[in-house]
């Protein structure tokens, strides 16, 4: 699975790049720390899956599932965010999963690997 980080924050994208890298069959393409960054990542590479800073600066949550989705059909999108009260929003905009910036490691590898899972089963 390849995977783009998409965080502003650098010690939280060492932190997914660490705990992301030592799981088998898993890739970073590269990070992203901003929309536009975003955006020209899966435009070059269409990732198999992002992991989305619900806050990233200049994110307009409406618009950006659709775009991300019409430029790469298969890509599948974790949000992350510090706000747990953001878990519904996050959903409700069409993202596949949340994950708490708060939950242990092990609650986003198994949302990684629950990802992973359909996408193989939709291949």
């Amino acid at each position: 699975m390849r995977v783009l980080l998409a965080d502003d924050q650098a010690k939280v994208r060492s932190a997914l790049r660490l705990v992301l890298e030592q799981q088998p069959g898993v890739s970073i393409l590269g990070e992203a720390v901003d929309i536009t960054g975003l955006l020209d990542w899966v435009k070059a590479a269409c990732p198999d899956l992002v992991l989305l800073d619900w806050e990233l600066p200049g994110l307009e949550t409406a618009g950006l599932l659709p775009t991300l989705r019409e430029l790469c059909p298969c890509l599948a999108v974790i949000a992350l965010s510090g706000r747990p009260e953001a878990r519904q929003t996050a959903l409700d905009a069409g993202v596949d999963a949340f994950v708490s910036k708060g939950d242990p490691p092990e609650q986003l590898l198994a949302t990684v690997n629950n990802c992973c899972r359909r996408q193989r089963a939709s291949e």
